[in-house]
């Protein structure tokens, strides 16, 4: 086999060693199907369950999770040795003379002259120096904190957007009661009015009582239709926070979510207590320490980033031989090492110095400000609750008769309503009587809403579970 063969042998034998090494590093496959399935809810649906629907495919909390993955890949990045450089190539001496002369003095050597030189080389891409230099351990830093972060955020999705779940069922609960009364309240008026009509035909009362008891009926089934819409617009709000695409069905809730009763964590609570829960619990507080940590680092890593990336290389060459040329021999064999690096003449990572820099006070500050919003979550919570508790209690009243004010409301409503069967009562008491006792009615619904709600905010604000 002749030198020439031999050498374009070699060229072909590596540059497909190279193809086979690319093509063969192994992929990542991508998973399409990340989207779940449209939730589909049960026909009663309790606050636990719609916790764990919405923990298990509520869509913010799936992006939160995409987040963090990507944070994820950015520590791999930030870890990964660079790849060497491999490189290779060929020439043609344009200026060699294969006269029959040096022909016939390469053959004596037993060996041909071909005008061709090759060049194969490997540089390590300035990995050797990203390692010793530290860049690398501070890239990863900055990576592992931006990820503590992501993680954090994701946490405090979960809170932010699981209050609005549990405040949303509160709604539902409070609209499907106010419901209930509302139809109540009209099956009772169009009693009244059919009674009401009878007596007008037996001339026991005039045409202006019979119109303003229409009226009130019609009032009535107004109350029905608003509080129909309402329950409804609460239910899409909850099944768009639990993930369902489709239609939404009618499905009850567990109303007794409302019952009054002071959970075990909150009757001794007090604000400064709260207050130290939230600091040890709040995910965004933490995840602002993570990122005024991160733009330390990146500080740290934008100074050592001056020290120039130093890439080492070897390199081997060879070609053809004897023959003449207008320069000598072509090629002889020789291994060449190398050191390059940039000299940072003109640019000295000014710019990302002052964005380190100016990021790290965006974190400072954003964590200040977030210690301030803890403490004026936790204070309005408390101010909430204290003021929705005394209002179901003034509603409820002692546990004794009389009661409080719904039980005064409605006692005032039966009594009046029995009197003015009996003619002891006219018609404009019997109807400020019942008003009275819807509007109490519905304030109770509102204040046990209310009251609820009040919890719910205020186990976000400390991040902790107060029942």
């Amino acid at each position: 086999m002749s030198i020439r063969r031999l050498s374009i042998e070699t060229y072909r034998t590596v540059l497909m060693a190279l193809v086979v090494l690319l093509v063969s590093v192994p992929s990542v496959a991508y998973a399409r199907d990340v989207v779940p399935a449209a939730t589909e809810l049960p026909q009663t649906l309790s606050l636990d369950d719609a916790l764990q629907i919405f923990r298990k495919r509520g869509l913010d909390l799936l992006i939160a999770d995409a987040a963090t993955r990507s944070a994820e890949g950015d520590v791999k990045i930030a870890g990964a040795v660079a790849n060497p450089v491999v490189s290779a190539s060929v020439g043609n001496a344009l200026t060699f003379a294969n006269t029959k002369f040096g022909k016939k003095d390469c053959l004596a050597n037993g060996a041909t002259c071909p005008p061709w030189t090759y060049d194969v080389g490997i540089t390590d891409s300035a990995a050797i120096e990203d390692a010793i230099s530290g860049k690398r351990d501070l890239r990863l830093k900055v990576a592992r904190n931006a990820l503590a972060a992501a993680k954090m955020a994701r946490v405090d999705a979960e809170r932010t957007i699981a209050l609005q779940v549990k405040t949303t069922y509160v709604q539902i609960a409070q609209a499907a009661l106010a419901l209930r009364f509302a139809k109540d309240i009209a099956a009772t008026q169009a009693t009244e009015l059919q009674r009401t009509q009878d007596r007008f035909k037996a001339g026991a009362i005039n045409e202006g009582d019979l119109q303003r008891i229409e009226v009130q009926k019609l009032q009535a089934d107004e109350a029905v239709d608003t509080a129909k819409f309402t329950l409804r617009s609460a239910r899409v709000a909850l099944a768009f926070l639990l993930g369902v695409r489709g239609n939404v069905p009618d499905f009850d809730v567990d109303t007794k979510v409302l019952d009054y009763s002071v959970p075990g964590s909150l009757r001794d609570a007090t604000e400064i207590g709260l207050l130290r829960i939230a600091f040890d619990h709040r995910p965004d507080l933490t995840g602002l320490g993570y990122l005024k940590q991160q733009a330390e680092a990146q500080i740290a890593l934008v100074k050592r980033q001056k020290f120039p990336d130093v890439t080492l290389g070897v390199d081997y060459a060879w070609g053809g031989f004897g023959g003449l040329s207008t320069n000598g021999p072509l090629q002889g064999q020789a291994i060449t090492f190398s050191v390059s690096a940039p000299i940072p003449v003109f640019y000295g990572l000014e710019g990302e110095t002052r964005q380190a820099q100016a990021q790290y006070d965006t974190n400072s500050l954003q964590q200040a400000k977030t210690t301030s919003q803890v403490v004026s979550d936790v204070t309005t919570g408390m101010a909430s609750f204290a003021i929705a508790k005394s209002a179901v209690e003034r509603m409820e009243g002692p546990r004794r008769p009389g009661g409080g004010l719904l039980q005064s409301a409605r006692g005032a409503f039966e009594i009046t309503a029995t009197q003015y069967e009996k003619g002891a009562a006219n018609l404009t008491d019997y109807l400020d009587a019942l008003r009275t006792y819807i509007s109490t009615k519905n304030d109770y619904f509102n204040a046990l809403s209310n009251y609820w709600t009040a919890v719910f905010q205020l186990e976000a604000a400390v991040a902790k579970d107060l029942r």
